[in-house]
């Protein structure tokens, strides 16, 4: 049987050049505010008033943990987290949130929030569900081949 072309462009480099130009504005608006994604990211992360261990951290991140570390070198440098050994298991690290962290994640949340409002212009709240529907069933697709 022969594939059939789609019309148009194919619906999957339409998605990755949307998330190409999505992702760099997002960094950007996080930029203006002095921060990063991985900053923001981190720091949403440790607002709670949970301290996980630089493995706990990394696995919540999705990322491996000597990317972690070079993120976490830097955001201490800067004043917004510290780093201190787990009492129970001297092995462990345990990541918290300072003040100037959480000073930093607010004007990054201010940010993101204003950039949501951005992207979901001239969108109502059913055209957005239906957006999240959408990509949840993309993310399926692909998934199950």
């Amino acid at each position: 049987m022969r594939a059939v072309r789609p019309t148009g462009t194919p619906i999957g480099l339409e998605l990755a050049l949307t998330a190409k130009a999505v992702g760099r504005a997002f960094a950007d608006a996080l930029a203006e505010a002095g921060g990063s994604v991985p900053m923001f990211l981190v720091l949403r992360n440790l607002t709670g008033d949970e301290r996980p261990t630089q493995q706990e951290l990394a696995r919540a991140l999705g990322i491996e943990g000597p990317t972690l570390t070079r993120h976490l070198d830097g955001f201490e440098r800067a004043g917004l987290v510290t780093r201190t050994r787990d009492e129970a298991d001297r092995r462990a690290v345990r990541i918290a949130i300072t003040d100037a962290g959480r000073e930093r994640h607010g004007a990054l949340l201010q940010a993101v929030i204003a950039f949501d409002r951005r992207l979901r212009s001239g969108l109502d709240a059913t055209a957005v569900d239906e957006l999240r529907e959408r990509l949840g069933q993309l993310r399926d697709n692909v998934r199950t081949g």
